[in-house]
């Protein structure tokens, strides 16, 4: 029987006792039961050391530039994403090849920041789902980095926190979520030519849209280990999580229909980024997150924006306190102040922290069932309100006990209340006025782990 763990992340002592015990039981040994005590496990687990280890290893390469050195071993991009890919396989290779391991790439040129041809080559690794594999999840940081100059790919570019801190945290999930099986889906990508113009998410998005992907999250990880904010702050218990809002694919008829029903605030990334938001409440010890509404910091982007822009879901989850002396800057000393994205501006258990927020969230979201599709909803004029979804697919969500109706009062940023209403496509709450609320509908397992929760119609949906 697994032991109970503390349920957040405290110290290494912590991440290095839990991953031990974790190693002895994958989940051909977790009943459906005990899953919700092994995301507990699974935020314990997260090591603040082999983190540590990732980002220094990834710093050591000297530059990352997108338009750096292939061939050299040691130096580059090259030597970087070939290092990447060795790291997951050999994740892979301890969980009896459990992970798809590949590089996807694509030749860019005649961009402004791209202007002659170069291979943009970002690294994926797969874990197939055992009933679901069609349905996807995806934790991505990027692998390239810079200095002032966003041409210049000779000079030394650290990139410590932006954005190693985000592969790294990539890989440590794979380490961890490797040991389990999941009824749907979870990639794990480094993903490349982000500060050249966000190319490897634009790639991976166009490839899964063409090979057909049910894409039900994005976790873009873009700087997860900075405490120290240029505004002289220092807090090591926050994180940023950004979401749009109206889907960008929108039609006109849809804009129409949303004008009068709502979904502004409901779009399926700002549910994504309550749930998790939720995870961190119930899974990771002293953080609390900001549901930011907007794509991105004020003006910027990053390598979620490529799949909001397909219409996918898709968050930003970051540092809340930034240091503008540590992004984007040669290295140097000027009026006492040292610019540059070294090493020593990245703090390592707030990187494993936010590391465990991203696997918790995708091993709930890979056990849950698929969110509901087709959710609809009457009660204008009505004392009652009715919720209506297609029922699941048996076949691919054998997991499923039931379903849980949600709803809050207009201007809540969480969901207030909910009642589960069993294996049902429909359900009425008596005397809950439309008008008054926002609602929702999520899929529960047998054992309690939810999806995301749907609003209805087109402005909410998260597709098949």
């Amino acid at each position: 029987m697994i032991k109970n763990y503390p349920s957040k992340i405290k110290n290494l002592t912590v991440f290095t006792s839990a991953l031990a015990i974790s190693s002895l039981f994958p989940i051909s040994a977790i009943a459906q039961s005990e899953q919700k005590q092994a995301l507990h496990d699974i935020a314990n687990s997260i090591s603040a050391t082999n983190i540590e280890n990732d980002i220094t290893t990834l710093v050591n390469f000297g530059t990352r530039h997108t338009l750096s050195e292939t061939e050299s071993d040691t130096r580059g991009i090259g030597a970087a994403r070939r290092w990447i890919k060795s790291e997951f396989e050999k994740i892979s290779a301890e969980c009896g090849g459990c992970l798809e391991v590949y590089f996807q790439s694509k030749t860019i040129s005649g961009e402004k920041r791209i202007p002659e041809p170069v291979d943009v080559v970002s690294v994926i690794a797969v874990q197939r789902g055992t009933t679901d594999p069609d349905r996807y999840v995806i934790m991505s940081g990027d692998i390239d980095s810079r200095v002032s100059d966003v041409m210049d790919f000779t000079s030394d570019s650290p990139g410590a926190n932006d954005n190693a801190s985000g592969v790294a945290g990539t890989l440590e999930a794979a380490r961890v979520l490797s040991k389990y099986k999941f009824n749907g889906t979870i990639v794990y990508a480094a993903l490349a030519g982000e500060e050249q113009g966000l190319f490897g998410g634009r790639i991976m998005a166009n490839q899964a849209k063409e090979d057909g992907w049910r894409i039900k999250a994005v976790l873009n990880n873009d700087m997860i280990g900075n405490i120290e904010g240029v505004n002289g702050v220092i807090n090591n218990t926050t994180a940023r999580i950004f979401a749009e809002g109206t889907r960008v694919t929108e039609t006109d008829a849809e804009a129409r229909r949303r004008r009068f029903t709502g979904g502004e605030v409901d779009s399926p990334s700002r549910n994504l980024a309550r749930y998790i938001d939720k995870i961190a409440d119930q899974y990771i010890e002293n953080l609390d997150t900001m549901v930011v509404y907007r794509l991105d910091r004020f003006g910027r982007g990053g390598h979620h924006r490529p799949f909001n822009d397909l219409g996918y879901p898709g968050i930003r989850i970051m540092e809340t306190n930034e240091n503008y002396t540590r992004q984007h800057q040669d290295l140097r000393e000027e009026d006492g102040i040292k610019y540059g994205d070294t090493l020593d501006g990245v703090n390592f258990d707030y990187a494993a922290k936010l590391t465990g927020l991203n696997a918790v969230s995708l091993a709930s979201m890979a056990w849950a069932p698929n969110p509901p599709a087709n959710v609809s909803i009457k009660g204008a004029v009505q004392p009652s309100t009715t919720l209506m979804w297609d029922a699941l697919d048996e076949k691919q969500n054998p997991q499923l006990k039931g379903y849980k109706v949600y709803w809050r009062h207009t201007d809540a940023p969480q969901w207030e209340y909910s009642k589960f209403v069993g294996n049902v496509n429909q359900a009425t709450l008596d005397n809950i006025v439309i008008d008054n609320y926002f609602f929702g509908v999520a899929s529960v397992n047998n054992d309690g782990v939810e999806s995301v929760v749907v609003y209805p119609g087109p402005a909410g949906s998260f597709g098949e």
